[in-house]
């Protein structure tokens, strides 16, 4: 197809296509660990079926599909000459509990729908193509993250394999309980040369693109994460008795801290820290808290800016223990820096986002994403897809248009058959 050619394809087939993107997506929402709300986690019987489903859209699509030893869900659309190397797109199938039906399926289901329309034209490329359903990327089950995309990339780190689920399984026995060999995990891996790059489709998860009027988006970098899980010992008392120039109070000291991290992280763009735990474990309303229990989450496109913000608040936190004569402790959970999108890449979506005629707007992710693994490999790219309900996702509340799906899959389209 020429490119003037690549252009000229009704709005209605389009339409057509995110009608069907939709569709699949209220299906695939079936596969769900917990009756009545969208849960889906590594490994589970849910987990499974949605693996089926996909295997059977993708083959039904004129795909190849095989599962790898991390669960990986994996349809190749063979180049016109095969064997040559591929680009890559997809996401994760996992969910978090009680989540949204297009975080993640989103990036796995629009691509194959757009292959189901290519192989009905006959036409190939002069590269293969690849859709990933990643099998892992929230953590949920064994706190542990892109667990599919690092098998690909070749950095899965075989320690997590130990770790347990609320029932006590581990990740290494649920692999094997599954028909995966944990000792073949490595064999998920794709080697450099293998890949011409990856592209991960997915919800914005926040507001801005609605806020702009814009369907999709191209997104600069992914915003790196430090994570720390942090304990506040202080003195328990009654309520009653003990005066406030004596107490020990660790709510109030894990309070400070954690007003500290609001006001540090306002005001330099791209840079955002959250308090999203925050307990008085066995606490009781007429008891002074001698035990206190948070988490801290800092995120920035910048890893300079994350790594300042980091080291004001660690020492902001050691500052209010000693003043209050609280003890501190605090361990570092997770540590990830931010993932540029590659340049070229970005230039090739903003590319065919004007040859659409749509709006080109430029923003950065706060959300991890599999693309975040995959740049270990290749060059990498992201096109967010506007969100409704203000952007609210991880939530029963996420929603997108089949409009915009439709407009995400034209964009799709367009960057493949113009893919250099």
């Amino acid at each position: 197809m020429s490119k003037e050619g690549s252009n000229t394809c009704s709005g209605s087939e389009f339409d057509a296509l995110g009608g069907q993107i939709m569709a699949w997506a209220d299906a695939l929402a079936q596969h769900t660990d917990s009756a009545g709300m969208m849960t889906r986690t590594y490994l589970t019987p849910a987990h499974h079926g949605a693996a089926q489903q996909l295997a059977c859209w993708m083959e039904e699509a004129g795909m190849q599909v095989r599962r790898d030893q991390a669960g990986n869900v994996i349809g190749r659309y063979e180049a016109a000459q095969p064997g040559a190397p591929a680009l890559m797109t997809g996401s994760h199938f996992d969910t978090v509990r009680n989540g949204g039906i297009y975080d993640g399926m989103l990036g796995v289901l629009l691509p194959i729908a757009c292959v189901q329309r290519w192989n009905r034209q006959g036409k190939r490329f002069p590269f293969a193509l690849e859709i990933a359903g990643f099998a892992e990327e929230e953590g949920v089950r064994f706190s542990a993250t892109l667990l599919g995309s690092r098998a690909i990339a070749g950095t899965f780190v075989h320690a997590v394999l130990d770790n347990v689920d609320e029932a006590g399984v581990s990740m290494r026995a649920a692999l094997a309980q599954a028909g995966f060999d944990p000792a073949l995990l490595d064999s998920a891996r794709y080697g450099p040369a293998s890949l011409l790059g990856f592209l991960e489709v997915h919800i914005e998860q926040g507001p801005v693109l609605l806020h702009a009027g814009a369907p999709v988006g191209v997104v600069s970098a992914i915003s790196g994460a430090s994570r720390f899980a942090v304990e506040v010992q202080g003195q328990a008392g009654h309520a009653g008795t003990v005066p406030m120039a004596g107490r020990r109070d660790a709510a109030m000291a894990a309070a400070e801290i954690a007003l500290y991290i609001e006001q540090r992280c306002q005001g330099v763009p791209g840079l955002v820290g959250t308090v999203g735990q925050f307990q008085v474990p066995h606490g009781a309303a007429n008891v002074v808290p001698g035990k206190a229990v948070f988490s801290i989450d800092i995120r920035a496109c910048r890893d300079q800016d994350r790594e300042n913000a980091v080291a004001d608040v660690l020492e902001a936190a050691r500052r209010v223990a000693e003043r209050r004569g609280v003890e501190l402790a605090l361990r570092r959970t997770h540590e990830a820096p931010s993932v540029p999108c590659a340049e070229r890449l970005q230039q090739q979506l903003a590319a065919s986002i004007e040859r659409l005629g749509l709006p080109l707007h430029r923003l950065p992710s706060g959300a991890g994403h599999d693309a975040m693994a995959l740049a270990a490999i290749a060059d990498v790219a992201m096109l967010f897809v506007r969100c409704g309900n203000g952007g609210i996702s991880h939530s029963p509340d996420e929603t997108m248009t089949a409009a915009d799906a439709a407009t995400a899959a034209q964009v799709f389209s367009d960057f493949v058959e113009h893919f250099n």
